[in-house]
């Protein structure tokens, strides 16, 4: 893994799935469409990946690195816990505005892929839940959250809301509301019910 990672060819192949993926869906997508895009032969494919749903999940993974990155930086120069949540919901959904085709890919076509529901051990996303379950913590200790909030199902219930607007926007032809104030309901919604 490491090796195919220091690899020119393995960034364009997966930029070339990016736009393929995006263009074409997942499903309807073929190796032979991403080598030409790539500017590669079909069988270097094959080199740094064993299927479609490998390149998909690399795409992946490629992608959940920058976003976590990008969240760390965000979140990190927050002290408050609400602050930081909001600044969490913000990031996220300014990241799908920023980043169309990638959202869609991952709002859609990731879904559609049997390995990577039922298969792929995903490491990165479970990070990224964590920075929520962390924030939750975080205020608990500071007196701010409720004590009896479980960060376990409180990460995935306000992952979920982002989420879900994420795909709405993904799938609707037009934005119907600003992000900072999607962000600060959201926020809004969970933080009037978990505040002490």
């Amino acid at each position: 893994m490491a090796k195919r990672k220091n690899n020119e060819k393995y960034y364009r192949i997966i930029e070339a799935a990016t736009n393929i993926f995006a263009k074409k869906g997942f499903y309807q997508a073929k190796i032979s469409e991403i080598a030409r895009e790539a500017g590669v032969a079909d069988g270097t494919i094959y080199i740094y990946f064993k299927n479609k749903d490998d390149i998909l999940i690399s795409l992946f993974e490629e992608q959940m690195a920058l976003v976590l990155d990008n969240m760390v930086a965000r979140i990190s120069h927050q002290d408050d816990p609400i602050k930081k949540l909001e600044e969490f919901a913000f990031t996220h959904l300014r990241l799908i505005e920023q980043n169309r085709h990638i959202a869609e890919i991952i709002q859609v076509e990731l879904r559609q892929s049997d390995m990577f529901m039922k298969e792929y051990k995903n490491e990165k996303f479970a990070h990224y839940l964590d920075l929520i379950a962390d924030i939750i913590r975080d205020g608990q200790e500071k007196g701010i959250f409720k004590k009896d909030v479980m960060p376990g199902v409180a990460k995935r219930a306000f992952f979920g809301a982002l989420d879900e607007m994420s795909r709405f926007w993904v799938l609707s032809s037009r934005k119907w509301y600003d992000i900072r104030t999607v962000a600060k309901q959201i926020s809004g919604y969970f933080l009037n019910g978990i505040k002490a």
